[in-house]
């Protein structure tokens, strides 16, 4: 593959991963998502500002940013991987916000999905693992974000581009979990909204008893 297709590789995945859905879906609803809560456009801020009817649909479409590109380039001559990784480039570096995106998971995800399933379901199981234990979903994130290059090199061996455009996503994924690292050491990082019900719920009382 020459250097131009390379080139148009990320390029495609790049303009496609930089369509910033959370943001727009904050506009619909009258609000900058950036100026609430943690001001990122991703699931976790939009579930936290606008609710869970726009956060799963921003998901879904955050995803779809990384996975379609993916499954289209091989017939557009392209490399899926360089194309996923553009696309997770897009939505975290996005032209259209003052290159301010995401946070890339989702879209990792989705390209994930298409360029090494199996490592990826190991690493979710990793993630779901550590959100019911913990409730951040940013520790979940990162967690997914360190092993999924291990998971890829074993799964995968000899594909050295895949590993290399894995890494890359993840380490995207890394630098963009700065702030929640930081919060995460100090103990100030909020928890995801649907842990604290479930716990609160399970904290309270039944009618007519008491601790």
């Amino acid at each position: 593959m020459t250097a131009g297709l390379l080139g148009l590789g990320c390029l495609l995945g790049f303009a496609c991963g930089s369509i910033p859905f959370g943001w727009l879906a904050g506009r619909l609803r009258g609000t900058d998502v950036r100026q609430r809560g943690s001001g990122n456009i991703g699931f976790t801020n939009v579930q936290r500002t606008i609710g869970w009817a726009w956060a799963v649909p921003v998901l879904l479409l955050d995803a779809a940013k990384g996975a379609l590109p993916a499954v289209f380039a091989p017939g557009l001559g392209l490399g899926p991987a360089l194309v996923g990784l553009g696309a997770v480039g897009g939505h975290v570096f996005t032209p259209w916000l003052g290159f301010r995106g995401g946070k890339g998971v989702a879209t990792t995800i989705g390209a994930a999905a298409v360029l090494c399933p199996r490592a990826l379901l190991a690493g979710l199981a990793v993630y779901l693992i550590v959100l019911l234990a913990s409730g951040f979903i940013s520790l979940a994130s990162i967690a997914l974000a360190l092993l999924l290059p291990l998971l890829v090199a074993g799964f995968y061996q000899g594909d050295v581009l895949l590993l290399g455009c894995v890494t890359a996503m993840s380490l995207l994924v890394l630098l963009r979990h700065r702030a929640n690292i930081d919060r995460l050491s100090a103990g100030t990082e909020p928890r995801l909204g649907l842990w604290l019900r479930l716990f609160r719920r399970s904290a309270v009382p039944p009618a007519g008893t008491s601790r």
